[in-house]
């Protein structure tokens, strides 16, 4: 993991809009609303003779390939936060900061609230171990919070190499991007020649590096100075290969099939989004100022991450209490997709905005709460973002137990503690070292 500061060019004196823009927050907004309601649509709790039947309400169905048309917005997210980090890190390299800097609050700002998430599943699951619940519940339970864990790592390695990302576009940004794309699709390629399917998790780093790029192609003025036309068939064509590939069996047309593991046809998603955010920057900027708008916005923008890490453990709670509720009262839960289950999707879905929404504003201080002194030190921060990744990346990999719970708080208080500048020694003590 390389951590460079990245020389100023010509670039940067290129004018560019104000460094907050309104318009790209509602829609980043917009993109965390998303993902919950995905997620949401796609919990499926059942009752038989057994027990509780915890299942992917979306597996075979016909309404999952167009609702993640709408709903798939990973692509867009990780441009906006190459846009943002972008411009974030030119704001700190002009008030002196540098790479390290940058890097380490990234750090602190994604992993400070997943630790306290991650401690409070990993208790939560103890207790139910206590309480005598089925252990294949449980296990299942672990499984599904660790599944949405995927983003934070990965968005915290694209963070971590930003700035070096950053001095690689500010170098040569066609052929900096242009090697990202061409790495993913090599991926794939080589995914479907071999038919080895763990060869796509490669594209864990490389896709989403490559939409990160995209993000700074945006920051810096290069899109809006393409012509609307331009612009415009840029993402007419990129949907029209996606299809392309749809009807000729490249990639599924289900959205969410193609991000586990990731597949190039994320940077086609990508194109097209950014083409419309491009063609819409202004209309959105004087949408986002409406006060209802902005109150929303102003919402989500601060607990980005909290909300993301906490509306699983949320839906999770949500349907062992409907599973439960089920066998107490003795009622039948509807079969996933009929007409019942539909009936009650609205409510189901306005219960976990509004009890996310309530857990997000419990646990904001985690987040939200100013960033410790950073170190200094590259190499000390180039551990202490590893042990961070290694950490969520177990959680993923293994799913999450009490144990692997545990472990993974251990590496990422590691992390954010190698994060941070050592405290010095107090003056008294060390003076009560030396001898008179």
């Amino acid at each position: 993991m390389a951590i460079v500061q990245s020389p100023p060019t010509a670039v940067d004196a290129r004018p560019r809009r104000a460094s907050r823009d309104t318009g790209i927050d509602f829609v980043r907004a917009l993109c965390v609303l998303a993902v919950v309601l995905l997620h949401s649509i796609m919990v499926g709790v059942t009752v038989d003779v057994s027990g509780p039947v915890f299942e992917n309400a979306s597996d075979g169905t016909a309404w999952i390939a167009p609702l993640s048309w709408l709903l798939q917005v990973m692509p867009l997210f990780f441009v906006i936060g190459g846009f943002s980090g972008l411009l974030a890190y030119r704001r700190m390299r002009e008030r002196g900061g540098t790479a390290v800097g940058f890097v380490a609050g990234r750090v602190h700002r994604l992993l400070r609230p997943a630790v306290f998430t991650i401690a409070i599943v990993g208790v939560g699951l103890a207790l139910l171990t206590v309480l005598g619940v089925p252990a294949d519940l449980i296990v299942t339970a672990g499984f599904r919070y660790g599944q949405p864990l995927w983003f934070l790592g990965v968005f915290l390695l694209c963070q971590a190499l930003l700035p070096a990302l950053a001095a690689a576009h500010e170098r040569a940004p066609y052929r900096s991007i242009g090697a990202l794309v061409a790495v993913s699709v090599a991926v794939d390629v080589l995914r479907a020649a071999t038919g080895i399917e763990g060869l796509g998790f490669l594209n864990l780093a490389f896709v989403w590096m490559a939409l990160q790029q995209l993000g700074f192609f945006l920051a810096d003025g290069r899109i809006d100075m393409l012509s609307r036309r331009i612009r415009a068939a840029a993402g007419f064509s990129a949907l029209l290969l996606l299809i392309v590939t749809f009807l000729t069996g490249i990639y599924s047309p289900d959205l969410i099939a193609n991000i586990n593991p990731p597949t190039a046809a994320l940077l086609l998603v990508g194109i097209a989004h950014t083409s419309l955010l491009s063609l819409h920057r202004e209309r959105l900027e004087r949408f986002s100022r409406r006060p209802r708008v902005a109150a929303f916005t102003a919402f989500v923008t601060v607990r980005t991450m909290t909300i993301y890490l906490w509306h699983m453990p949320v839906l999770l709670v949500m349907a062992g209490a409907t599973a439960v509720y089920a066998l107490v009262a003795g009622i039948a839960l509807p079969a996933l997709d009929s007409a019942d289950w539909w009936t009650a999707r609205p409510l189901w879905l306005a219960t976990a905005l509004a009890l996310t929404a309530v857990v997000a504003v419990a646990f904001t201080r985690f987040e939200s709460q100013p960033a410790p002194r950073a170190t200094g030190s590259a190499p000390r921060l180039v551990l202490g973002a590893l042990s961070g990744l290694v950490g969520v990346l177990m959680l993923l990999v293994l799913g999450t137990s009490v144990a692997t719970a545990l472990i993974a708080v251990a590496l990422i208080l590691v992390a954010l503690r190698l994060a941070s500048r050592p405290a010095p020694l107090p003056t008294a003590g060390v003076r009560a070292l030396v001898p008179a």
